[in-house]
């Protein structure tokens, strides 16, 4: 019988997942913008907000969807795994309750400390942006400043790093945030790695590396991700042997914590001299990551799910060993003040052995448009890193000059920067 799947969310993200599930169901998808890489994937497509989780269940019921896939961490926070489950739509993903883990910052750390989760910075959280503020004078060291909500990717600010301390107190003094975290500063390389969770298991994906800042040479504002690779095996060529295995057993530890959990479970580590750490965790899939990782899975990512749901094994999962590079391209301005409402022209055959996944564009009756969000991205895939980052080049070339790319993700000379600095922190 063939399965039928609604997915929730409608960027990159989102496209990977229809894209690693469409031959094998019959795919419905919801999205507050139509993203046009899934709508043409999808048997069907309504605009719904992605948080109306009342909204989403009904149309999951309507379709006869037998389980739901939800990408956004908004949903997640919005409950909208909740309204499935209690609507008897199998949803891989976790419930609000569960989505904490992401959505509150700080019972994401108080939660480690409780449970004996190793790789928790020091830390501590306040109700009172003043004692937040004394904080800040008083600590012997640089420290991260996180808001507890969600901010997309971009509240996190690091003393030493893209503020200093009086920045940081008239960021905070500045913003209406009512409860903070500040974190010990960790100093190394970040990496993830993404995990599919149910019924008390995970099965982890290759490792990645996001870049997170709007220019290159790691310069400029936070974003959501301007790109991100991964190597041919499961780890990163700056990763010694054993930094994997210490991630994983981090996630093992969560889902050992948290017996319900279901969906994917998506750990955020510093690799430091002194072994990986925890920087976050997400409780989706990462964006761009799931571009990463999805398309060299080779085991149906169908299968996952319906083991998932009918309470079975996870299968094991096997890779295609091909390394793999992801550029985004985004509106002129983005992060700060992005160029919204742009026309975009994307020339879907010059992208050639790449892969092109739409992110936060509008399509309308009489073309593409941006939002104030990262546009499309592209994939290359090859047997090294630099092979992959050459055909996500080469795909990139015909872009348009209404968007911007970091194009140094995934070059040999960044790629080293990094083997470099590990090197360095480990004599």
């Amino acid at each position: 019988m063939t399965e039928t799947v609604l997915l929730v969310g409608g960027g990159g993200r989102e496209h990977a997942i229809a894209r690693a599930v469409a031959d094998d169901c019959a795919l419905y998808a919801c999205a507050s913008n139509r993203n046009p890489g899934i709508r043409r994937l999808a048997d069907g497509f309504e605009t719904i907000d992605e948080t109306d989780a009342a909204a989403v269940a009904d149309y999951a019921t309507a379709v006869g969807a037998d389980l739901a896939v939800i990408g956004p961490e908004s949903a997640l926070e919005s409950g909208v795994a909740d309204a499935l489950d209690e609507a008897g739509v199998y949803a891989f993903g976790p419930r609000a309750e569960e989505a904490r883990l992401e959505t509150d910052k700080a019972y994401q750390r108080e939660f480690m400390d409780e449970a004996g989760v190793p790789g928790c910075p020091d830390y501590a959280v306040f109700d009172d942006i003043e004692a937040a503020c004394e904080h800040i004078d008083a600590y012997d060291g640089d420290l991260a400043v996180k808001p507890a909500g969600l901010t997309g990717g971009k509240g996190v600010k690091v003393i030493g790093d893209q503020v200093t301390a009086e920045e940081a107190k008239a960021y905070l003094r500045d913003s209406d945030y009512d409860r903070v975290v500040l974190e010990e500063r960790l100093v190394g390389e970040e990496f993830t790695v993404q995990a599919f969770v149910a019924n008390g298991e995970l099965r982890t994906t290759p490792a990645v590396q996001d870049h997170k800042r709007a220019y290159e040479g790691d310069e400029g504002p936070n974003t959501g991700g301007m790109g991100s690779y991964t190597d041919t095996g499961l780890s990163l060529p700056f990763m010694a042997e054993g930094d994997y295995d210490a991630a994983v057993d981090v996630l093992e530890a969560v889902v050992d914590a948290l017996p319900d959990y279901k969906g994917v479970l998506y750990g955020q580590f510093m690799l430091t001299d002194a072994g990986p750490k925890v920087v976050e965790f997400n409780a989706r899939f990462g964006d761009p990551e799931a571009m990463n990782t999805l398309p060299v899975l080779e085991t149906p990512f169908l299968d996952v799910l319906t083991a998932a749901r009918d309470g079975d094994d996870l299968p094991e999962l096997a890779f295609s060993g091909e390394a793999t590079v992801c550029k985004y391209a985004v509106p002129e301005g983005y992060p700060t003040d992005p160029d919204a409402g742009a026309e975009v022209a994307v020339d879907e055959e010059s992208v050639g052995d790449a892969l092109l996944y739409y992110a936060s564009v509008d399509e309308r009756e009489d073309g593409l448009y941006t939002t104030t969000s990262r546009s499309f991205a592209v994939v290359g895939r090859g047997d090294s890193i630099a092979a992959a980052e050459a055909q996500a080049e080469d795909a990139l070339a015909a872009a348009g000059d209404r968007v911007r790319i970091r194009h140094d993700i995934g070059k040999a000379d960044l790629v080293q920067r990094r083997i470099d600095h590990m090197a360095e922190l480990r004599e």
